[in-house]
């Protein structure tokens, strides 16, 4: 009679955990990816300066005296193109803008005076503004030449007044060579002053 064999007690009872090790990334792949994560981030660095350049970086030069003593001639500013993309020129502002217009024409750099909808009227050498005086900020030389707004300017919905801020020695509103600014005709507003290297800075107001 055969005797039936018992399994050893030698043997472990539950067999050792045994957890495979991941294999491994192909080299190819992963080079791969690197290249597409470093074209993505020189993608986004160009994006993000052509940002900046085409909404903040657009230079004009101011030419002649008539926005002195805030600007001189000669000096190269930036302009704000986004701020009147998102808005709307304010009083006060400085911005640059072509003459009636023209795209041929050298920008112009002069100070918003009259809005939309308004009367602005120069007389006894004061601005005045639907019939109301215009008390700047700064000490500006008054006014001797009140051209057309003499008569009073009645601005349209779209329609600016700018002077120069040297008021007698500049072509402005006042006359029909610019005459009223139109918004189609405005570049953007002027924020820094680039060259010359004595002048620059952020544009005091």
């Amino acid at each position: 009679m055969k005797r039936k064999h018992r399994h050893s007690s030698h043997y472990p009872e539950t067999e050792p955990d045994y957890t495979p090790s991941a294999a491994p990334v192909p080299v190819k792949r992963s080079i791969l990816k690197n290249v597409l994560l470093w074209a993505f981030e020189i993608l986004v660095v160009i994006l993000f300066a052509y940002v900046l350049v085409y909404f903040f970086g657009l230079s004009r030069t101011n030419v002649g005296q008539s926005m002195d003593v805030t600007l001189s001639g000669g000096d190269t500013v930036l302009l704000n193109v986004l701020a009147y993309q998102i808005g709307s020129p304010e009083r006060g502002d400085v911005i640059a803008f072509k003459p009636n217009g023209s795209s041929s024409s050298h920008s112009s750099i002069k100070r918003v005076i009259g809005l939309p909808g308004e009367t602005v009227e120069i007389r006894d050498g004061m601005i005045y503004i639907d019939g109301e005086v215009y008390l700047e900020q700064k000490d500006y030389p008054v006014i001797t030449n009140p051209g057309m707004a003499a008569d009073g300017i009645k601005l349209g919905s779209k329609e600016y007044v700018v002077l120069g801020d040297n008021r007698n020695n500049s072509v402005d509103s006042r006359f029909a060579d610019v005459g009223v600014v139109k918004s189609s005709y405005i570049e953007g507003r002027v924020w820094f002053v680039l060259f010359p290297a004595e002048h620059r800075g952020f544009l005091k107001d």
